[in-house]
């Protein structure tokens, strides 16, 4: 929002009593100050891996902050979780260990300055939540990482999942093969399932 500055000016009257006659118009002025600058918002689109999955992803940063504006349709209605992944890679027809695994391409979650679990990575933002209609928004802003982090060498992608994200909460009853505590699989994903729709964010 802009704003407007006054600046007071007061004449210097010399001794002698002669004045400019600019004096009156250089006092009371009022002038614009400068509105803060901001870089143009990247958009990225959602590609789904079936087409009936498509949506936009907006990326807009001041203040040392990015605000991420996703409205993606076509979801089965719930909650789905919503990360920024490492690389900006979105094949649909990707494969892990000779199985499909859409937008694997993409690999794990965009980690930046955070710690290696879920919950912890700079890339984890809110659960999205799809009406009956399908269609899923949501506003967030995060300063855990700028546009440039996300525009490194190999980019980096906005990722919907087709399940809820447990937000790092695992309760303690939780076991992984008889063993306590979560599995590897939680501990990268947040258990969000598969991925269901991908946006490339390139350098």
């Amino acid at each position: 929002m802009r704003r407007l500055v006054t600046v007071t000016t007061l004449a210097l009257v010399s001794l002698a009593g002669c004045g400019d006659d600019n004096d009156d118009e250089r006092a009371n002025r009022t002038t614009e100050a400068p509105a803060a600058q901001s870089q143009p918002p990247l958009t990225v689109e959602l590609r789904g891996a079936e087409p009936t999955v498509s949506g936009t992803v907006e990326l807009t940063e001041q203040g040392g902050a990015v605000q991420i504006a996703v409205d993606v349709r076509g979801l089965e209605p719930g909650f789905h979780g919503f990360h920024v992944h490492q690389k900006g890679i979105c094949d649909p027809d990707a494969r892990d260990e000779g199985e499909p695994a859409p937008f694997s391409s993409a690999a794990g979650h965009f980690q930046g300055d955070g710690g290696r679990d879920h919950g912890e990575h700079a890339g984890d933002l809110p659960t999205l939540y799809a009406g009956e209609d399908g269609r899923a928004r949501l506003t967030v802003t995060t300063d855990r990482f700028t546009l440039g982090d996300l525009r490194d060498a190999d980019g980096s992608a906005v990722m919907v999942h087709a399940m809820r994200d447990n937000q790092a909460n695992v309760p303690d009853r939780y076991e992984s093969g008889g063993d306590a505590g979560p599995d590897a699989k939680t501990l990268d994903t947040g258990d969000a399932g598969d991925r269901v729709a991908c946006g490339a964010i390139e350098r």
